[in-house]
């Protein structure tokens, strides 16, 4: 198959869950022996060519508008260009990864006679913003939808606010459900330096510094369980807008024992997961699967996270023990102290992780992908016939 993945996010710097999820199925299916291009927006401020296997259009912006979800997002296309590039490339089947989010998507889809897969990724239905924003755009998704043969969802929260807004829809009544995925081989394997300290427990969290991720909650419950424990430590890696005032709450409050460790590579993240005695993710809303949850399960790393609709579908069984009201600091405290200290839970959620972990592998997940691919080719085709 000659294959389109069209992301809204600019591509380049420092790559949120969507684009890495982006980048991973290219780079699988191209294993796979099919032809792979990922479309995105040109960069702000790019003005070189664009690296093997992508195709550039338009120009982006940052944008946040108060939803869960921020980036570089595309605008400004020209309709002919996209022309010039459906004609040249004639894709097979084009895969929209957030087509929610204007413009690429709808300027793609309007020029385009491949077969079109729609993917859902972003939460949106747990803020304002995000109802407002599926309330706002009815006409915008008539002609996403009446365009698309397949849709997917990582998650039944990533969908939910589509199935709210036209639960009337046989096409999206029969959303197909494709989790992310992580490489498990690289999360599992513990790098030789990654030894974790026998007289100190090391809590960990790596994400982005904003509001919704939990942070500021983390902290509180933080400063309870230090109150009875002198051998905890937590690790705070990430950057963004919260960065100061979690510093500042830090020294007002005379916490012991954070550091902030900025932002973090991949190999970094690795090595401090295989460090760390706990991961907490305390994300109160916003999420709408949690990678992040899965590369700790893989790295061997007992988890609390925040009871969002997101990580409710991630956590399931077993790893329901996890799951935590971030804002009731009591409560957290006392999560964070029987996942650290009681060995007979940490080791029976180990046990659950290891083998549940195991699905979300990347290379059962492209198979997935791949599948609805030659669906939506095959009802196209139909469609195209009668």
């Amino acid at each position: 198959m000659k294959i389109a993945l069209v992301c809204p996010y600019a591509m380049f710097g420092h790559t949120g869950g969507v684009p890495q999820v982006v980048i991973h199925l290219a780079k699988d299916l191209t294993l796979k022996g099919h032809q792979v291009k990922i479309i995105t927006p040109r960069p702000a401020k790019f003005d070189g060519e664009a690296p093997e296997g992508y195709i550039l259009l338009g120009n982006s912006r940052k944008m946040k508008a108060g939803l869960a979800t921020a980036g570089d997002i595309g605008i400004e296309f020209d309709g002919q260009e996209i022309k010039d590039v459906l004609a040249r490339e004639k894709f097979d089947v084009i895969n929209f990864h957030e087509p929610w989010l204007p413009h690429l998507s709808r300027q793609i889809i309007q020029r385009s006679s491949a077969a079109h897969v729609g993917t859902f990724h972003a939460s949106l239905i747990d803020s304002m913003a995000g109802k407002s924003l599926v309330n706002m755009t009815s006409l915008y998704w008539r002609v996403i939808i009446d365009k698309m043969e397949v849709f997917t969802a990582v998650s039944k929260a990533a969908s939910a606010g589509l199935l709210a807004k036209e639960d009337d829809n046989a096409l999206l009544e029969n959303i197909k459900y494709i989790p992310n995925g992580i490489d498990l081989k690289r999360y599992r394997e513990a790098p030789v330096t990654a030894i974790r300290n026998q007289s100190t427990k090391t809590i960990l969290y790596v994400g982005r510094l904003e509001g919704r991720k939990g942070v500021m909650y983390l902290l509180k419950a933080y400063r309870e369980l230090v109150m009875n424990h002198d051998d905890v430590q937590l690790f705070i890696a990430g950057i963004g807008p919260d960065e100061e005032k979690l510093r500042e709450f830090v020294r007002d409050s005379e916490i012991p024992r954070v550091t902030f460790l900025g932002f973090i590579s991949d190999d970094d993240k690795i090595h401090h997961l295989h460090k760390a005695d706990l991961f907490c993710s305390p994300a109160n809303r916003g999420e709408s699967f949690g990678i992040v949850l899965l590369e700790a399960m893989a790295a061997g790393c007992p988890i609390v996270a925040g009871d969002n609709s997101g990580y409710l579908d991630v956590m399931k069984d077993t790893g329901a023990i996890s799951l935590v009201n971030p804002l009731d600091t009591i409560d957290f405290a006392r999560r964070l102290e029987i996942m650290l200290y009681v060995e007979p839970l940490r080791k029976l959620w180990l046990n659950w992780a290891n083998k549940y972990v195991k699905q979300f592998d990347w290379g059962p997940i492209v198979d997935q992908y791949e599948a609805a691919y030659e669906e939506a080719i095959k009802l196209h085709a139909s469609q195209t016939n009668r």
